[in-house]
């Protein structure tokens, strides 16, 4: 069975790796970027790829890419909401306008594509949204206040829309990766470093960037695997509604849910005393 996939993001990264994955496996492809001709660049000239300018960001162009999509192809069967960046630094220094970017790119950037495709998988009584997240969607890092502050946003979003679209069989689906080799931490690409200073934050900020630039090609994550195995998921009859990419993550996200239940334990007798002493 053939799909339609809508992919955010598709002129570099993961979602390239994606998008040649449901393209090999006969699917068609909706790859969107804010050049379109770096889509059909990455990917090359295809009979099933459709290649279209987006800037996630604009409600109106989410609309409008997901009337040429329909046009096209006739469907939207599975969106993949990937596209994003990351600005890295420590919340002080972080300034207030970079704070809402991220938030505006990585969170309300999906909430619109979304919005403007949901329609079209009502209409069809079927669909699925898979929301690429991160390990920082759900655990916190130093340097990533903002970063996290999207991601954990995105986890919220998505696991209440879950309830939202079941009655419509649409499945939805959270992937959180680890380090993978994509160009998320090449300056100026994806990765925005902090616009203030503040002294008590210089020397460990400089620290910090400097080892963030030196993970750049060397994350141990293929991209071209996670991108089969999404196929593959997509593929399920019953899709996860989170899927830990990458044995960083896996081990990281045991560790947190450990520390939830050690914590709730900790405290059981004091937080189980919060009831109206007559109800």
């Amino acid at each position: 069975m053939t799909n339609v996939w809508f992919i955010t993001g598709a002129a570099r990264g993961m979602d390239v790796d994606l998008a040649k994955a449901a393209l090999d496996a006969g699917h068609r492809v909706v790859g969107t970027a804010r050049n379109a001709d770096k889509v059909t660049a990455a990917l090359g000239e295809h009979e099933n790829l459709l290649a279209l300018s987006l800037d996630i960001t604009d409600p109106a162009a989410s609309a409008a890419a997901v009337d040429a999509a329909v046009g096209r192809f006739g469907s939207i069967d599975v969106l993949v909401n990937n596209a994003g960046n990351f600005y890295a630094g420590y919340f002080e220094e972080i300034s207030d306008a970079q704070f809402r970017a991220q938030m505006e790119t990585n969170f309300f950037g999906p909430l619109n594509v979304t919005r403007a495709v949901l329609p079209v998988m009502r209409a069809q009584r079927s669909g699925h949204v898979i929301t690429i997240s991160s390990a920082a969607g759900i655990i916190g890092q130093e340097f990533c206040a903002a970063y996290a502050a999207s991601k954990f946003a995105l986890e919220g979003w998505m696991e209440s829309l879950h309830y939202d679209l079941t009655p419509y069989s649409i499945s939805t689906t959270i992937v959180e990766p680890g380090f993978f080799r994509t160009e998320l931490l090449v300056e100026g690409a994806s990765s925005i470093w902090p616009e203030l200073s503040i002294e008590d934050y210089a020397e460990r900020t400089a620290r910090t960037i400097e080892a963030w630039k030196s993970m750049n090609g060397q994350q141990g994550g293929d991209p071209a695997k996670l991108g089969t195995a999404l196929v593959t998921i997509a593929a399920l009859d019953a899709p996860p509604l989170r899927f830990v990419a990458g044995a960083d993550v896996v081990a990281g996200v045991e560790e947190k849910a450990r520390l939830l239940l050690d914590q709730v334990d900790a405290h059981r007798d004091l937080s189980s005393t919060m009831a109206l002493d007559n109800a």
